[in-house]
């Protein structure tokens, strides 16, 4: 049996949005966007400014940005995947904000991201603390991927 699966993602500047529509179609899975509640400037993410806010956020592992919305219906999946772009070499906090803000017990959790430079790094074993009971799987970066190579990792994957 096929896996019902959602792809979640956090896009600041549209790159990680691009990759996770592709990654939704080759994926055959419906797509959720992760929006701040109070959505980022571009001085917000001015990582040059030791005071922007994304900074602020990034330097405080308390920070846990609000979130617009949740996933009215994440009961109905058995795999999430998880996108972001890389901030400061790991996710960008309100990725632990939607983590904690639902329940992932039993689910699949695999991470994808969209980075300038750097990769994965520490990232995922920064997150599992947040979702403790979901079943994580290797995740990526998927700079520039096409839906073909998309598509034989999430076969890959078997989810």
């Amino acid at each position: 049996m096929m896996s019902k699966i959602l792809v979640a993602y956090f896009s600041a500047s549209g790159t990680t949005k691009r990759a996770a529509s592709l990654l939704a179609k080759a994926a055959g899975a419906d797509l959720f966007e992760i929006q701040p509640k109070t959505p980022y400037t571009a001085a917000d993410l001015d990582w040059t400014n030791k005071k922007s806010r994304s900074s602020l956020e990034m330097n405080d592992p308390s920070s846990r940005p609000e979130i617009a919305s949740r996933v009215e219906n994440l009961s109905a999946y058995d795999a999430i995947f998880l996108g972001f772009p890389i901030w400061w070499y790991t996710a960008p906090t309100i990725i632990k904000t939607f983590l904690e803000a639902h329940d992932f017990s039993g689910k699949q959790i695999v991470l994808f991201a969209t980075s300038g430079g750097s990769g994965l790094g520490k990232t995922e074993s920064a997150l599992r603390p947040c979702a403790p009971n979901a079943v994580w799987k290797s995740g990526k970066l998927i700079n520039g991927a096409s839906e073909t190579a998309l598509k034989i990792w999430v076969e890959s994957l078997k989810l």
